[in-house]
C-alpha cells in the first residue's frame, strides 16, 4: 500500500493545499477528493444542523427530540447509529489520526458510507486499518486540511519520522498569525495563544483541541442556517466517553486546553457566525456556564 500526494493548490497564504489524497491499494489506486465548499453536495441548503460529540452527557439525551435533524457525527459519536434512527446523516468528521488508532473497531463496525470528512493522517491510518472500507467507500469521502499543519495528526510520532520530505514540510506547523489577513480565516493574534476560525473550509480549518469545533466549522461552509452542539462537556473531561467505560477509554488531552483554547476558539466562532446570520447553540448543561458568546439552550427548548 502507497499513498502519494499529487494535486495540490496555491491559497492565498502562499501555502501549498492538498486538494486530493492518491491511495495505492492491492494495485488499484483510490483517490480522495478535497472538500470543496462550492460542490452541490455538500450544499446543506440552510438546513439547521446538529452536532454530535462523545461527551458524557450523550448518553442522558432524548434521542426521539433530534433524530429528525440533518447530523454531523464526530470520532466514537457515529456508534449512536446503532441504537437511534437519525433520519439525516449530514457527515462524519474525524480530525485526528489517532482515534483510528485507538478505536478502529468503531469505524469498522459503524461507517457504511457516511459523507466522511478527514484530515490527510486520518486517511494514512485508515488505509492501514480499513483499505477494504476506503476501497468500496472512497468516493463518499473528502479531505479536509488544517491551515497552519496541512496533513493534521499523526497516529503517532514515530509514523511521522517516516514521512518523506514533501510530508514533513506539510506537516510544519505555522502560526495562526501568518494567515490574519486570509479572506475566509478570523484570527484573534491578541489572544494568547493565537485562535481563529475558518469562514470556508475549503480553505482549510482552524484546530481548537476537540473535533467538534471542525465540525462546527464544516457545518457554517456548507451553509446551514444554525448550529447545534451536543456532548461538548468539558467539565468531565476525566469521565469515559459515552462510547467508553473505564477499561477501554483513550487518553483525554482536553483538560490542558480547556481555558486557554477550546472555550475561547468557541466564543470567537459563536461571535463570528451570529454576525453572519448564524447562531450557534450549546445543549451540554455541564459545560453551560463556561461561555460567553456561545448560547446554552436546553434540548427540550428547541
Amino acid at each position: 500500500m502507497k499513498t502519494n500526494l499529487l494535486d495540490a493548490t496555491i491559497v492565498k497564504t502562499t501555502e501549498i493545499l492538498p486538494r486530493a489524497n492518491h491511495i495505492e491499494i492491492d494495485q488499484q489506486t483510490v483517490t480522495i477528493c478535497a472538500f470543496d465548499a462550492s460542490e452541490s453536495r455538500e450544499s446543506l441548503a440552510h438546513q439547521t444542523i446538529q452536532v454530535i460529540a462523545s461527551g458524557p452527557s450523550i448518553a442522558d439525551l432524548a434521542f426521539a427530540a433530534i433524530q429528525d435533524r440533518a447530523t454531523i457525527f464526530v470520532n466514537g459519536s457515529i456508534s449512536l447509529l446503532a441504537e437511534h434512527a437519525f433520519d439525516k446523516v449530514a457527515g462524519y468528521v474525524i480530525s485526528d489520526a489517532r482515534f483510528i488508532r485507538h478505536r478502529p473497531e468503531i469505524f469498522k463496525d459503524h461507517y457504511n458510507g457516511q459523507p466522511l470528512y478527514a484530515t490527510l493522517a486520518v486517511f494514512e491510518a485508515l488505509a492501514i486499518a480499513h483499505s477494504d472500507i476506503l476501497l468500496t467507500h472512497h468516493k463518499a469521502m473528502r479531505v479536509i486540511c488544517p491551515v497552519d499543519r496541512h496533513w493534521g495528526v499523526q497516529s503517532n510520532r514515530s509514523w511521522l519520522s517516516k514521512l518523506t520530505f514533501k510530508r514533513r514540510r506539510l506537516n510544519k506547523k505555522r502560526p495562526l498569525s501568518d494567515f490574519s489577513d486570509h479572506p475566509n480565516l478570523v484570527i484573534d493574534s491578541n489572544h494568547r495563544p493565537a485562535i481563529g476560525v475558518s469562514l470556508d473550509v475549503t480553505d482549510g480549518f482552524v484546530e481548537a483541541g476537540t473535533v467538534a469545533y471542525v465540525a462546527a466549522q464544516l457545518a457554517f461552509s456548507r451553509q446551514t442556517s444554525e448550529i447545534h452542539l451536543y456532548g461538548i462537556d468539558l467539565l468531565n473531561t476525566n469521565q469515559p466517553r459515552f462510547y467508553e467505560n473505564l477499561n477501554n477509554s483513550a487518553p483525554c488531552k482536553l483538560d490542558k486546553a480547556i481555558t486557554d483554547r477550546i472555550v475561547p476558539s468557541f466564543d470567537l466562532l459563536a461571535q463570528v457566525y451570529k454576525a453572519r446570520g448564524v447562531m450557534v447553540y450549546n445543549h451540554s448543561e455541564v459545560s453551560k456556564d463556561l461561555f460567553h458568546n456561545l448560547v446554552y439552550q436546553a434540548t427540550d427548548q428547541i
